[in-house]
């Protein structure tokens, strides 16, 4: 029976349709095993096709954050690696993991961007325990090394002295600076399409570099080899920043998740309703503005078509058929 009251049916479908979204919510929190399960795209930084790419990511797309430990992030120097067990591994158009991370681990927007490479500790050797926590690289590492507080030490401690460094995927073994060539040689091809070291440079070039702490080196797929750890790393590039300055290396506490499924173009409707805070649509390609409308066209109209449909099947089905003879018959016999 239908309740008449037209206040109780409009709050029994607005608590119909809060449960349908808590269950899906739910639903995608049980997937990725993070809260929010998903991120909105606001910049072209891992853009692939100025007009937009399914496959890729672009502004305006709804990205699935997978919580994933941060030891089974893969590189790109791992992924494009001939001798590496995850060669070949690509996601979202290109070799290696895209990891959504806070800069520094400072409150903020978060960064989505690919893991390039992974720096780890060689050789170690254990700190003074006795200097400040605060304390700067010399009081911390008096024999020498690079003070890293968050790797643990042979002796137990968190916190290490870094003498060398290795790179998974790359030569770099056993090295007190970092420079590698990612011309396919060295490392994969990693094409940059700018101008870097007062040269024409088709590839990445890490130079020199001296880490302050083991990590992650990320950078956008359109950003033209300006890694967002800047010109420590990279001569020339700007680096992302944050309160605390320019992002080191990511750590693990400062991973947020892993880049899963992509939801095209829906994002595109919250960056629309932003403040001032975001950059609104300004990054989001043309197309992803049709697609959308088709997307919100087909929600509205598909159930009205649906039900146009199922009416003429309904008509000339025979039951329709008998039920209408049925009607006729017992009319003539009034």
């Amino acid at each position: 029976m239908t309740d008449k009251n037209p206040l109780s049916n409009l709050l029994r479908e607005m608590m119909l349709a809060v449960a349908m979204i808590a269950f899906l919510v739910l639903g995608l929190w049980a997937h990725t095993g993070t809260m929010p399960p998903l991120v909105v795209v606001e910049s072209s930084s891992m853009v692939h096709e100025e007009n937009g790419e399914v496959g890729s990511i672009d502004a305006g797309d709804l990205i699935l954050v997978m919580d994933t430990p941060y030891e089974n992030i893969i590189t790109f120097a791992e992924a494009s690696d001939r001798n590496n067990k995850y060669h070949g591994y690509e996601t979202h158009g290109m070799e290696g993991d895209v990891i959504i991370y806070q800069k520094n681990g400072d409150d903020g927007t978060p960064i989505i961007h690919r893991a390039i490479l992974r720096v780890e500790p060689s050789q170690t050797t254990s700190p003074n325990r006795l200097a400040p926590s605060d304390g700067n690289n010399s009081q911390h590492c008096p024999d020498g090394g690079t003070w890293d507080n968050s790797v643990e030490d042979e002796d137990g401690g968190l916190g290490t002295c870094v003498l060398t460094w290795a790179v998974p995927g790359t030569n770099i073994t056993d090295s007190e600076t970092i420079t590698i060539r990612f011309d396919g040689n060295d490392a994969g091809y990693y094409d940059c399409n700018r101008f870097a070291h007062a040269n024409v440079e088709p590839y990445l070039v890490v130079w020199n570099w001296q880490p302050k702490h083991s990590g992650i080196v990320t950078l956008g797929d359109n950003n033209q080899c300006s890694v967002d750890q800047g010109g420590l790393v990279v001569n020339g590039s700007s680096g992302v920043h944050s309160a605390s300055g320019v992002a080191g290396p990511v750590k693990g506490d400062w991973l947020v998740g892993v880049a899963g499924g992509e939801i095209p173009w829906l994002g595109t409707v919250k960056l629309m309703l932003s403040g001032s805070g975001s950059p609104g649509t300004q990054y989001v390609p043309g197309s992803s503005f049709l697609f959308l409308s088709l997307v919100i066209g087909g929600i509205i109209f598909a159930p009205i078509g649906l039900e146009i449909v199922l009416k003429k099947i309904m008509q000339t089905s025979p039951e329709m058929h008998q039920a209408k003879y049925e009607v006729d018959y017992f009319s003539e016999e009034e």
